[in-house]
């Protein structure tokens, strides 16, 4: 299934890629990408059919936590070079219309 690639989508794989193992759920992902939650979870539901992302509830005792259970998202191996591919692809076409790269990457 394709993405459709927006700069919302970009931040929160981007987000994910920082750390491709980690679990994190929604707040935390609000607060890497700046993107508020009608717009995040959105592109979370999008990216777990696509099969980039998996998610999972959390079991606790909410009482005793002291607060509501979390739903953790990572990504899944395909999503992880998918969301790697992307990036680059993205990088790519940013260098190409500007004409600039970065120390160390090519064109």
């Amino acid at each position: 299934m394709g993405l459709r690639m927006t700069t919302s989508v970009l931040k929160v794989i981007a987000a994910l890629l920082a750390d491709p193992t980690a679990e994190r759920y929604g707040l935390q992902l609000m607060d890497a990408t700046g993107l508020p939650s009608g717009t995040l979870y959105p592109i979370l539901v999008r990216l777990e059919h696509a099969g980039w992302v998996r998610s999972e509830w959390e079991t606790i005792d909410p009482v005793a936590e002291g607060r509501p259970s979390r739903r953790y998202y990572r990504l899944t191996a395909e999503g992880e070079t998918e969301a790697r591919r992307e990036v680059a692809a993205m990088h790519q076409q940013l260098t190409r219309g500007t004409g600039t790269t970065q120390p160390g990457l090519t064109t």
